[in-house]
């Protein structure tokens, strides 16, 4: 690849997205088929002032191999020193920030036992909520970047050979996360203003619910959380640091209040969950609850998701993201959510996020929980956007306002 576009890329990442501050210790997360850009990274990170940077390494193939073959109570048993490897450094003096590299085989997992696999993933993600409180609660700055295994190339690009897949996905990233012309930086300064633009109008409306339609069936009213925010692309910590959290992000989002959701939904894309496909989702609501749901293709997994605790049922985000996105635009099928969440509108079950409530980033759960902003263990994104989509905001008022017409902007 393009040895100059890769150190953009790289330099981006760290200096805009994460914005790593002097004094600091970057983490990054990164698989070992990205060891390469993960030292770029690094680099960058010394030449910006970090304290340190600690990478932690992983292996997909050794991942399937352990969760083929060991037990599932040793699959369940997650040992302190992970939760530990993390916080350690937020509770340094400089703190710490965190870069989590992707480049994960959408159907890892495919063949195993989807139980067992269900079981490790909720050990794990109770074991981290700790970790997982410090960014969804922007106490500091993380982002994700992606690069192309051999395996994910091939799932997105079947007809190519891996060098081919390859290159081809990667100049789908370079357009996608605007690197491609060079000065990533300040096309996303550009993207970041027209963003708080939408955000800004937004507010402005007074709006107590959004109502998604579609044709394929989607009839969605999805009431919003008490003093609610709208955000998006560009997000603050709670010292005031900007970041970019995901690369590439086109959403402006908000938080569902959990018990004023009514109605239907369809997806409109394929969903990855704990390295399998599932298809065709739909879900029906009741206040708030998701109280029937099936699935084309996966429905044993989307089940054991809506099981992994009672706010699995209830919703977390509402993102908007208009058809013409950059994403939407390649006409490619990531099934990699960072991307396909970025090519349609989508709505989160799970967890909120708490800066999407005014003064959220300083509140519990319980405070958060107050305003109607839903918690679990899972925060799943699920594609619903279609190019026919209408969104109508319902204002406090009675006022009806366009937001969305055939798929796009309003305003």
């Amino acid at each position: 690849m393009n040895d100059s576009k890769l150190e953009q890329y790289a330099a981006f990442m760290v200096r805009s997205a994460v914005n790593v501050q002097k004094g600091q210790t970057l983490i990054i997360n990164s698989p070992i088929e990205a060891a390469s850009f993960a030292r770029l990274c690094a680099e960058e990170a010394y030449k910006a002032g970090v304290y340190d940077v600690v990478v932690h390494y992983s292996d997909e193939k050794m991942a399937r191999i352990r969760m083929r073959d060991a037990a599932v109570e040793a699959l369940e048993e997650v040992q302190p020193w992970r939760l530990r490897s993390y916080m350690d450094y937020v509770q340094t003096p400089g703190g710490a920030c965190v870069l989590s590299i992707l480049a994960r085989d959408p159907e890892i997992y495919k063949g195993l036992d989807t139980g067992k696999i269900d079981r490790a993933s909720v050990a794990l993600e109770r074991a981290m909520k700790p970790w997982r409180e410090q960014t969804m609660g922007n106490r500091l700055q993380w982002s994700i970047a992606s690069v192309p295994s051999e395996a994910w190339a091939k799932r997105v690009f079947p007809g190519k050979d891996a060098d081919e897949a390859q290159r081809a996905l990667w100049e789908a990233i370079y357009r996608v996360c605007r690197v491609e012309q060079g000065r990533p930086e300040e096309a996303w300064r550009q993207h970041a203003k027209a963003a708080a633009l939408r955000v800004k109008k937004l507010q402005e409306m007074e709006l107590s619910a959004l109502r998604l339609q579609s044709e394929n069936g989607t009839d969605l009213t999805v009431g919003l959380a008490e003093e609610y925010q709208f955000a998006g692309v560009e997000e603050k910590t709670v010292a005031g640091i900007p970041f970019f959290a995901n690369v590439p992000s086109e959403e402006v989002f908000t938080a569902p209040h959990k018990e004023r959701v009514e109605g239907v939904v369809k997806s409109s894309m394929p969903y990855v969950y704990n390295g399998n496909l599932i298809e065709g989702i739909w879900a029906r609501f009741e206040k708030g609850r998701a109280v029937e749901y099936g699935a084309e293709k996966g429905e044993d997994l989307l089940r054991q998701m809506m099981d992994t605790d009672e706010g699995a049922k209830h919703l977390g985000e509402i993102a908007l993201v208009p058809a013409s996105s950059p994403v939407r635009k390649t006409g490619l099928l990531f099934y990699n959510t960072l991307f396909d969440e970025n090519a349609a509108c989508h709505i989160a079950f799970g967890a909120g996020y708490p800066g999407t409530v005014k003064g959220g980033d300083g509140m519990d759960r319980e405070q958060l929980a107050q305003k109607g902003l839903n918690d679990s263990l899972i925060h799943e994104d699920v594609m619903v956007g279609t190019e026919d989509m209408e969104i109508t905001g319902l204002s406090k008022s009675g006022k009806e306002w366009p937001v969305f017409q055939k798929g796009e902007w309003a305003f």
